[in-house]
This record gives C-alpha cells, structure tokens and sequence, in this order.
C-alpha cells in the first residue's frame, strides 16, 4: 500500500506535517521523514517525545492527516514530490511497535501509530 515514491521520500531529508482535530479545533505537529518508520503490517510509526496535545486529540478522533515530501525526489512535475495520508492513528506504549521505535530512538515515551486509509501524491 506504500508506494515506491513515497519510500524513496523517507530516505530523504524533509518535514513531516501531522494534523488532528479535538476538541478545541485542529492541531498541527511535526517530524522528520527520516524518523518514520513502516511496520510490517504496513503502518507508519512515529516517535513521540511530546505530542500531548496530539495525543489528546487522538483519544477524541483517531483520525489524522499527514504530509510529507521531498525536494530531492522526482515528482509529478519534475522535481519535488509529495503526499497526504489520511488513517488512523493511536499511541503506543508497549509492545513491538513501541518496542522497535525505542531502539532507534531512546528519548520516545510513546510510538504514534498510523493505519493508512489513503495515500495520494499530490505534487
């Protein structure tokens, strides 16, 4: 379900941009592309140090949009790509998803992860 493209976008520099809906409105947060991890499973992990806020959001509506691209990576219209994923996301604490995060990234106290619904490229 992950395309090519957007695997070649993970082994580049670039930001992540994550956004939830709670109670008091929408929520923005960001990553690093290279700080996602895809499970076997196909979800996307990522390492969260703070993201209460996102968090709490989460516990309302799991549902959550991400962007992410690259400059360095060819696209629809020559250079620079990009995506929007649309899934549903939860926190971890424990097992392997958590588990796996923690070894790459010791400060983590929780593993945000993501089923993806939808994968579009949008540039």
């Amino acid at each position: 379900m992950v395309p090519e493209k957007l695997l070649e976008i993970l082994k580049k520099d670039g930001v992540v941009a994550m956004a939830t809906l709670g109670k008091d409105g929408p929520h923005m947060v960001n990553t690093w592309n290279s700080y996602i991890q895809i499970s076997p499973e196909g979800r996307f992990l990522i390492p969260a140090g703070y993201m209460h806020k996102t968090e709490e959001n989460i516990r309302h509506n799991p549902e959550v949009l991400i962007t992410l691209g690259s400059s360095k990576v060819e696209g629809l219209h020559g250079a620079g790509a990009g995506f929007l994923i649309k899934g549903k996301a939860a926190f971890v604490t424990s097992g392997p998803d958590y588990d796996v995060m923690k070894k790459r990234f010791s400060w983590l106290r929780a593993t945000l992860s993501v089923t993806i619904d939808s994968v579009t490229q949008t540039w």
